[in-house]
């Protein structure tokens, strides 16, 4: 496999191009890489008030729905979307993925599980105090995503 950088300052946005001879699991797999790298670096518009703000989607813990709509978790702070979950789940790139009827969550900033195999399993993330909960529906592919992001990194 040949790779090749051609610098063309006249481009107004950065493009991949991948030529192959027929699209194998590997071009898939470098595909997805691509796309989730390029996802991480998207910005959406967010609403607090009156404000729109444009935030990095690798900046947001989880989406999830509350009483005002679809909440966007940060760190240290909680924005609105204007999309509806299901909608998301169709647009964000691949490190999110659904954990429960009403949550969306980043993969790439989950620090621990704690698993009840009873009931809902919970999810902290690092540099934060909230948390949120998969329910045993979903915490199957939760762990099979990140078995998978563990493999391929």
């Amino acid at each position: 496999m040949k790779v090749k950088i051609e610098i063309e300052e006249a481009l107004e946005e950065d493009e991949v191009l991948i030529r192959c001879h027929g699209l194998t699991e590997e071009i898939a797999m470098i595909q997805k890489a691509v796309l989730e790298i390029a996802g991480a670096k998207q910005k959406f518009v967010f609403y607090k008030g009156n404000t729109e703000y444009y935030l990095v989607l690798d900046d947001i813990l989880f989406f999830e729905t509350d009483e005002k709509g679809i909440s966007a978790h940060t760190r240290t702070d909680i924005y609105q979307s204007k999309y509806r979950l299901y909608e998301l789940e169709n647009i964000l790139p691949g490190f999110f993925i659904r954990v429960s009827k009403s949550t969306i969550l980043n993969i790439n900033h989950i620090y621990s599980i704690d698993r009840d195999l009873a009931a809902s399993s919970v999810v902290a993330f690092s540099g934060t105090h909230k948390q949120v909960y998969v329910s045993r529906y979903y915490y199957k592919p939760l762990i099979s995503k990140l078995e998978e992001k563990r493999l391929y990194r």
